[in-house]
């Protein structure tokens, strides 16, 4: 123990000697281990994370499909399906002791506590059946949970509030539970606060607020509810009674969709489809998976992402141990000869391998603890990157604890390895040798390991910089791409959704007067109403031309649409080409149009056929005649901005109505004109707009409840966050490696020089001058960059098809990212071999000579 102490206090004695080296290799350390955790722990919670309910391995969801096509049809690889298709899954899975199913997208509704609230509150709630948590054995904070009981058409409405709704909403008031609350102008009664922690089955930002009895759905949208309808909209989790399998239960529920598919779900809407139903429903099926982890909703949208971070903080992770490698080894090498001159007085080689042990294992832990520090800050700063839009997200910030080991202990091995290498080597040698060597030239390979690592840092940071670089570039191009309508001077409205309850001429009065009323505020030049504006949602339906018969359900044949008001098209900056707009002149009582986008004519008319004055209709062909055709606007992307998915798209007027003798259809058209977005086109800025445009909806009806108040460029931009975090952050470790790389190619050029000062004045006092010098330095150091840059720059063509689906109109081997990396690379070498090239030019040669 005293010995222990000793070397110890010995190690950190060295260290405040050489505060440079110290400090470099702890911020090595310290950046290495936090960036690896940070990121590690974010792909850890987002990806392997159990829900926090009760046994989470026996849970086990009912298909694992996480896309639903628009138009409510075949998914292939099932995991959403109607209430119907639900209570025959539940009928036919005794294996299951409970089976509960719930709302896959959630809804916003305008909340008010009775005789307390003056204006409704927006919070998002979601649909669920009564035995909902029950199965997952969530029990209520306060009060009680929701119960089969309260999942009946006749029962008193309620609804469960989450905890942090409670908090912050509402005080934390205990009164809440039993309080009647207004949701959407019907009475709900709250029955309890669900338990903290438990954010529901799915991990998103902005989770569910309120949980509804599924069977109260009605009260909001009345005849035409889903809960009476065949489309999908209800993902279906269950949880395994004791010493039951899944064995076959995949098999069961296939063939029960595949029945239904061809009965059920054909019904009057798709009954002229059936022959290719029939032919389509052999290809459908249905995955039963385990569900400890709820609905990969997050890891399917950012699991791209995170797999590019993941590569990189190991790409980093691999730098700083080979910069901490060659640091000590440096250290190490150059203490050669006072470690042969211990071993020459007597010190045994045990006692010198155990310091040096020590004082690695010293740096180690001190670089561990700052490493601890930023990981913790970290996993902050990513997840506010990531979500910075997000009122709320379920992750909890703080690193994982066997990630921070697994990190540290990896560092820890590095340390200790290549600390006490130099230790070992030295003392199996002869010390006569060593101090006859030492400052001689370095022909001896002696210094042919670091500079091997250098070149594996300067290949991994090039692989770093240009995969950053093309992320950056195709950022870029995703932001100053040409979406077909404008974004300056624009600004976008969230809006709840009016009530289901308005007929359709009080809607009518309400949008013109909301429309007039924003008109008139002061800089604002133009006003408009739309279902959705571009990047907040979408619809669509399959389009069928008048005359053209049934198409083919197995091709894409669908489009995006849009109810917009008039003066929407102008608004946002949509350019007629031919034809005309959506006008006034639009009305109820007049022929249903349609303004259609390019990309729609492309889609659906051949090359030269006039679009303008022919007919289309939705789903059926005995509606094909509903829309005339009466103009055609510039294409405009409203779907993604970053080009994986684009659609056709048409407009129609909000003033208008469909009438369709089909339920499910007639449905679509309400819903449709319930508007969720308006734009503004404004003359100047927004100062102090958002107060008359919350005075103006709450004048024309208080039950509209903003959401949210942005600038067109905003919402372009919270688009493209994820792309932008990984950009971002692949960017940051580009150049932290790049520093790394550089700190590593000073250290071996630095110890170079020394231990060449002997040769190095020989050649001075043989008539070399500085500029000689300085360029034997030079390039010897650029050798090592040249090597790492041959190496790195195929690697970094054959990686980029790693992120190539991350790209936008970006290709692998981009000219400017490569060359933008080689100069970058080049500058940093330059920086970090200038300073040792220069102090070897001013090596006095007749000292150098008397040294030796």
């Amino acid at each position: 123990m005293q010995t222990l102490r000793q070397d110890i206090s010995y190690a950190l004695r060295q260290m405040r000697l050489s505060p440079v080296f110290t400090l470099t290799a702890m911020l090595t350390l310290a950046l290495g281990i936090g960036a690896t955790t940070a990121i590690f722990s974010l792909i850890h919670s987002v990806m392997l994370k159990s829900l926090p309910v009760i046994d989470p391995s026996s849970l086990y969801r009912v298909g694992d499909g996480n896309e639903c096509c628009v138009e409510g049809g075949f998914q292939d690889n099932w995991g959403m399906y109607s209430y119907q298709l639900y209570q025959r899954f539940k009928e036919a899975a005794p294996e299951f002791e409970q089976l509960a199913a719930f709302q896959a997208g959630g809804s916003q509704f305008s909340v008010r506590r009775s005789g307390t609230d003056r204006q409704a509150k927006p919070l998002r709630g979601e649909f669920v059946t009564g035995n909902y948590f029950t199965t997952f054995g969530i029990q209520a904070f306060a009060g009680r949970t929701l119960t089969p009981a309260d999942d009946q058409a006749s029962a008193s409405p309620t609804a469960l509030l989450s905890y942090r709704a409670w908090q912050q909403e509402y005080g934390a008031d205990p009164k809440v539970i039993g309080a009647n609350f207004i949701l959407d102008s019907h009475p709900f009664t709250i029955v309890g606060i669900a338990p903290p922690g438990f954010y529901g089955e799915t991990l998103r930002s902005d989770p569910p607020q309120l949980w509804i009895p599924i069977q109260q759905e009605p009260l909001f949208t009345g005849a035409s509810s889903p809960l009476k309808q065949t489309n999908a909209w209800l993902r279906v989790i269950g949880r395994l009674r004791p010493g039951a399998t899944t064995d076959g239960l995949a098999a069961r529920f296939t063939g029960i969709l595949r029945e239904w598919l061809v009965t059920d779900f054909v019904g009057d809407m798709f009954k002229e489809y059936l022959p290719q139903i029939k032919a389509m429903a052999p290809k459908q099926n249905i995955k039963v998976v385990p569900g400890g982890a709820g609905v990969g909703e997050m890891k399917e949208g950012y699991k791209d992402s995170l797999r590019i971070l993941l590569i990189v903080c190991c790409l980093v992770l691999l730098i700083a141990c080979a910069n901490i490698a060659n640091l000590l080894m440096a250290r190490g090498t150059a203490r050669r000869a006072q470690t042969s001159v211990r071993l020459a007085l007597g010190a045994s080689r045990k006692r010198l391998i155990h310091q040096s042990l020590t004082e690695s294992i010293v740096l180690s832990v001190l670089g561990g603890a700052v490493g601890v520090a930023i990981a913790y800050l970290g996993v902050k700063v990513i997840v506010m990157l990531a979500f910075h839009t997000a009122h709320f997200v379920p992750i909890d910030a703080t690193p994982s604890l066997p990630i921070l080991a697994f990190a540290f202990g990896l560092s820890l091995v590095t340390g200790a390895l290549f600390g006490t290498a130099p230790a070992w080597l030295t003392s199996h040698a002869d010390p006569a040798e060593a101090l006859r060597g030492a400052n001689r030239s370095t022909r001896d390979r002696s210094s042919l390991p670091q500079k091997t690592l250098v070149v594996v840092q300067a290949t991994l940071s090039i692989v770093l910089l240009a995969g950053a670089g093309l992320l950056i570039r195709s950022l870029q191009k995703m932001e100053h791409q040409d979406f077909g309508f404008e974004t300056d001077h624009r600004v976008n409205i969230g809006v709840n959704a009016p009530l289901s309850s308005y007929s359709p001429e009080k809607l009518d009065t309400m949008y013109r007067e909301l429309q007039n009323r924003l008109s008139h505020i002061p800089g604002v030049q133009r006003a408009a109403l739309a279902l959705y504006s571009p990047f907040t949602d979408n619809w669509g339906e399959m389009i069928i031309r008048e005359g053209h018969g049934v198409p083919n359900v197995s091709e894409d044949q669908g489009s995006s649409w849009d109810h917009v008001s008039p003066g929407y098209l102008e608004a946002m900056g949509q350019h007629i080409l031919r034809g005309r707009s959506i006008t006034d002149q639009d009305t109820a009582t007049t022929q249903n149009i349609a303004v259609v986008d390019e990309a729609f004519v492309r889609k659906f008319f051949k090359k030269g056929e006039e679009a303008i004055g022919t007919h289309f209709g939705l789903n059926k062909a005995q509606y094909s005649g509903t829309f005339e055709i009466v103009g055609v606007v510039r294409e405009a992307n409203y779907t993604d901005p970053s080009g994986h998915w684009r659609r056709p798209l048409f407009f129609v007027p909000l003033a208008q109505h469909a009438h369709y003798d089909i339920p499910m259809l007639q449905m679509v058209d309400d819903r449709t004109h319930l508007i969720q977005s308006v734009v503004l086109q404004l003359s100047g800025s927004m100062d102090g707009l958002e107060p008359q445009i919350r005075r103006a909806f709450a004048e024309v009806d208080p039950n509209l409840t903003i959401l949210s108040v942005q600038t067109m460029q905003e919402q372009v931009a919270n688009r493209l966050d994820q792309q932008r975090t990984v950009a971002q952050m692949t960017g940051l470790f580009g150049i932290l490696a790049l520093v790394l790389a550089a700190v590593g190619l000073y250290g071996v050029t630095a110890y170079t020089v020394e231990r060449r000062t002997n040769e190095i004045g020989v050649r001075m006092a043989l008539g070399a001058n500085r500029g000689n010098v300085i360029r034997l330095v030079l390039r010897g150091a650029f050798l090592q960059v040249l090597l790492g840059l041959l190496i790195g720059i195929p690697a970094s063509i054959a990686c980029s098809r790693l992120i190539a689906t991350q790209l936008y109109q970006v290709q692998g081997w981009d000219p400017f990212v490569l060359g933008g990396s080689i100069i970058a690379l080049g500058v940093c070498a330059l920086f970090a071999s200038i300073i040792p090239a220069q102090r070897a030019a001013s090596i006095d040669p007749v000292n150098a000579l008397r040294a030796e």
